[in-house]
């Protein structure tokens, strides 16, 4: 399986604090990669420093050969690598058919956009049934769906998303992970940033642990479900 995505000593400071502290990671192509942890581990600074949205300090950001670590962001979007922000960020007085074609600016190829916004009303029916209606009407998990959508549209061939069940019912939360799951069988690379550690692990194919802005811990995410520190620290077990 061959890298998509390589970093290595990445560091972001704010000011004199250390908020990531030289990690490496490897996303295969094709697969999901769920990095996990407490609050204030890093994983959020680790994804706005990936988008290019925050300074890194030290480090690189190899995507599919090419170093873009110095990009800004909308190259960096430019370049397939397309994040779902924490708390969704979706613009309230716009309609959702507004939200989901603004993801689509930075496309050349128009031609297949409306195709592709058809795609993402078969992953979401919902937002069909309510396309003309302000996005600021819609409820907390079908403004998850949109923003997703909205990241769709954009044709990533890396899907960053962060901390996609933050504040959504449990069952709210299964069906945003199941789309996850599909979306992947259609070949779309993920990184997910999650505090729901057993519900990101278990889609993932490869998992870190980040501690304090270090990684703890790596390897196959049904494993590290199964590991002693993982299930003590954040699975109550």
């Amino acid at each position: 399986m061959s890298a998509l995505l390589e970093v290595k000593g990445l560091e972001v400071a704010y000011g004199h604090i250390e908020a990531v502290k030289g990690i490496d990671l490897s996303l295969n192509e094709g697969e999901i990669t769920s990095l996990v942890g407490a609050n204030g581990a890093g994983k959020s600074t680790t994804l706005l420093a990936l988008s290019g949205l925050i300074k890194k300090r030290a480090g690189s950001v190899i995507f599919d050969g090419e170093d873009l670590t110095r990009l800004p962001a909308h190259k960096i979007v430019e370049r397939g690598v397309v994040q779902v922000a924490e708390g969704r960020a979706i613009l309230t007085t716009m309609t959702i058919r507004e939200n989901l074609e603004l993801g689509a600016y930075t496309r050349r190829d128009r031609a297949n956009v409306a195709g592709d916004l058809e795609m993402v009303f078969a992953l979401f029916p919902r937002l069909l049934e309510r396309v003309d209606g302000l996005a600021g009407n819609l409820s907390g998990g079908e403004q998850q769906m949109l923003a997703i959508g909205r990241a769709l549209m954009a044709k990533p061939r890396l899907l960053l998303l962060d901390e996609p069940s933050m504040g959504l019912a449990p069952i709210i939360v299964q069906g945003i992970f199941r789309t996850l799951r599909e979306i992947n069988s259609k070949g779309l690379t993920i990184f997910l940033v999650e505090q729901n550690v057993r519900q990101a692990l278990k889609i993932a194919q490869r998992g870190y642990v980040l501690e304090n802005g270090e990684i703890a811990l790596s390897g196959n995410g049904r494993e590290l479900l199964d590991n002693p520190r993982v299930l003590e620290a954040y699975l109550g077990a």
